[in-house]
């Protein structure tokens, strides 16, 4: 069984920057896609960032050109940069991966924007 564990979650204020990562726990795995989701109380889990294929990336319209999403295939981890960080950002963010039709999930990492 594939696990996920993640890290870098943590309190920054408005206009910092934190580095979150995911690292399977079987590194001989190759995921067809790894990426994050976030889910603030009260709303539902919604998309973050993708990358497929080790080039192709997806961002959600309200990170883009402030988050970026990168991959270390030998090491099967992904990590999202978060740069210029607002209150709407905050929430947990979830890592997830995909091989063929099997999706894994991360427990959660609490990310909060506050001065």
């Amino acid at each position: 069984q594939v696990q996920l564990v993640e890290s870098g979650g943590g309190l920054v204020q408005p206009g910092g920057s934190l580095r979150l990562s995911c690292a399977a726990s079987e590194s001989q795995v190759n995921f067809d896609t790894m990426g994050w989701y976030r889910q603030a109380p009260g709303k539902q889990r919604e998309l973050v960032a993708t990358l497929t294929s080790g080039v192709t990336t997806n961002y959600a319209d309200s990170v883009k050109g402030r988050f970026t999403i990168s991959r270390d295939n030998a090491k099967n981890t992904v990590t999202l940069q978060m740069n210029s960080l607002k209150p709407e950002d905050t929430a947990v963010y979830y890592c997830y991966a995909e091989q063929y039709i099997v999706t894994y999930w991360g427990q959660g990492t609490q990310v909060t924007v506050s001065s």
